[in-house]
């Protein structure tokens, strides 16, 4: 790279999809590539712990800290969104459920004009990222760099919990991605040997030796440069020193659905009145960026039990904790080896009789928040959350100053539809609960109690405690019209402009039916496919497939 400020590709975030889609592109050895990244490098090691997410979620050197504005349907309170601020975004901080979404879903994205998005496309993606401890099948892969495993646990409460589920009505299932989704049964989790499966550690550990790759954190992006109508570079600060970077060929914005977004509006690409009301000057005009926000929300049945056979108990106490931490660090099992969710389900309500419309996470174990340690009694919760809202909200820049956050506006439960569904599944909960192989272990229903029955009752329960499970998408919808409010084509470029992708859950055309994550990571591999046979139709070329060697000195800065 003879001028160091200038490569032929920027990655701007490095995040679920950022790290694979840096790692990616770097195979070519001719080709130069920068990622980004606000947050540090992933040191500490309880990014590497897979339940070390208790202790990096709201820790604010690793964690975004969002919040939603106050939310009319949910009491006005104001919503918990935390966002990973850290090499691997969210993927490090995340609770590590491997769940890719039913394949409806994606056939849905394909009819809405969205060519090479069905489930027939995207599965090889799914396929090549994976390294699936089970090994390869017709819907895994065993050779990519996402670890995928079974939790090392044993616990009784799981396996009760997986038999309450049977008993209430629903198929075992032992492999939410393969030939089916309806059903409860174990999660798999994004570790590997018993170690988070970041999308840094997964994908860019390797390829962060290769010359061609130059990794900067601590890095905020703060405005695209438009010279007519291609993006040319990024203006961005590091330590307070502001960095001019330039593009030969291609930014990709990979900072998730909220950073992506603002970066596009604090450089006037979006709905021109709602720029200029804000004192930013519009540079292109596409209305939909930051509408069409959807998220997952859920609601919990807290169950206190009359036995101590949850985390509750087994985790109290120095001796106990001495324990746990020499099991994980001689033989990589135990609670430190969990995820957020051991177990769940995919079951249909009367609103969805074709497939599941309602996720459950089953955790052998209670609290009321990540801060407040757990309850002090034995407990086990099992939330429900929709898998297809129809409600949207939006996300919108107030300021020019990029320090500003934007304005968050989820607008939960905003249709009936949404309403019902949310009530059916928690009714869900209570089924499973009271299924005889779950219900011996119950003394009582500790939240919200027997009081709350009647549908009214339940519903004001959610909009009293009802929380995000943490899966924004949408605002960089994908789609072919952008007076519809498209933002980004089926090839995830910028409608409009040149030089510019999106490559992040913000491209969602529809949010999908489970936890985001590996979706994400999908999203990246597509990207680096689109942009290598972009490139090489554009110089009458093969796409290329030559790695680099790598040998040499990091390239950290």
């Amino acid at each position: 790279m003879n001028n160091p400020e200038t490569y032929d590709y920027i990655v701007v975030g490095g995040g679920s999809a950022g790290c694979l889609l840096a790692a990616r592109l770097s195979e070519d050895a001719g080709t130069s590539v920068l990622l980004i990244e606000a947050g540090p490098r992933d040191l500490n090691p309880w990014l590497h712990v897979p339940s070390g997410f208790f202790k990096t979620i709201n820790n604010p050197r690793y964690d975004w800290r969002y919040e939603t504005e106050p939310e009319p349907a949910l009491n006005n309170r104001r919503i918990a969104w935390p966002r990973g601020r850290v090499l691997g975004g969210s993927s490090a901080i995340n609770g590590l459920i491997y769940i890719r979404g039913h394949a409806d879903d994606f056939n849905d994205w394909a009819q809405r004009g969205n060519s090479g998005w069905g489930w027939a496309d995207v599965l090889p993606a799914f396929r090549a990222v994976e390294s699936q401890a089970r090994g390869a099948s017709e819907f895994h892969g065993a050779g990519g760099g996402l670890g995928v495993e079974d939790p090392a646990v044993g616990l009784e409460l799981v396996t009760r919990f997986i038999e309450a589920g049977r008993q209430a009505g629903l198929p075992l299932n032992d492999d939410f991605n393969g030939a089916g989704q309806e059903g409860v049964g174990r999660f798999q989790l994004t570790t590997k040997h018993g170690r988070r499966s970041s999308s840094a550690r997964s994908f860019l550990a390797a390829a962060a030796r290769r010359q061609n790759l130059k990794i900067l954190t601590g890095v905020e992006a703060e405005q695209l440069k438009l010279e007519g109508s291609r993006v040319t570079g990024i203006r961005c600060r590091r330590h307070d020193k502001v960095l001019h970077l330039r593009c030969r060929r291609e930014i990709v914005l990979t900072a998730g659905t909220i950073g992506s977004t603002q970066i596009l509006q604090l450089s006037g690409i979006g709905d021109p009145e709602r720029l200029e009301a804000v004192g930013i000057t519009p540079t292109h005009a596409l209305p939909g960026v930051g509408r069409h926000l959807q998220d997952h929300l859920q609601s919990r049945l807290v169950l206190r039990l009359n036995r101590p056979i949850s985390l509750n108990s087994l985790t109290r106490g120095p001796s106990r904790k001495l324990l746990i931490g020499l099991d994980y660090l001689l033989r990589r099992k135990g609670v430190l080896s969990f995820g957020a969710s051991l177990a769940g389900g995919f079951a249909r309500t009367r609103l969805s009789p074709d497939r599941p419309d309602v996720q459950f996470h089953f955790q052998p174990l209670s609290l009321d928040s990540y801060d407040g340690g757990l309850h002090p009694f034995p407990g086990a919760t099992i939330s429900a959350c929709q898998l297809r809202p129809e409600s949207e909200g939006t996300i919108f820049v107030v300021s020019p100053d990029p320090a500003v956050r934007p304005e968050i506006r989820a607008n939960y439960l905003a249709t009936e539809r949404d309403r019902l569904t949310m009530v059916e599944g928690f009714r869900w909960t209570r089924r499973i609960a009271s299924a005889p192989a779950l219900a011996e272990m119950v003394a009582e229903e500790y939240r919200p109690g027997p009081a709350v029955e009647s549908d009214d009752e339940i519903l004001d329960y959610i909009r009293t405690t009802g929380s995000s499970i943490y899966h924004p998408s949408g605002t960089c919808r994908m789609g072919p019209d952008p007076d519809r409010g498209d933002v980004v084509d089926s090839r995830l470029r910028v409608h409009g402009l040149a030089g510019i992708r999106v490559a992040d859950c913000s491209i969602m055309p529809r949010l999908i039916s489970g936890n985001t994550n590996a979706a994400a990571i999908m999203i990246g591999e597509r990207a680096a496919q689109f942009i290598r046979e972009d490139m090489a139709a554009s110089i009458g070329g093969a796409v290329p497939t030559t790695t680099p060697s790598s040998h040499g000195i990091g390239r950290f800065a």
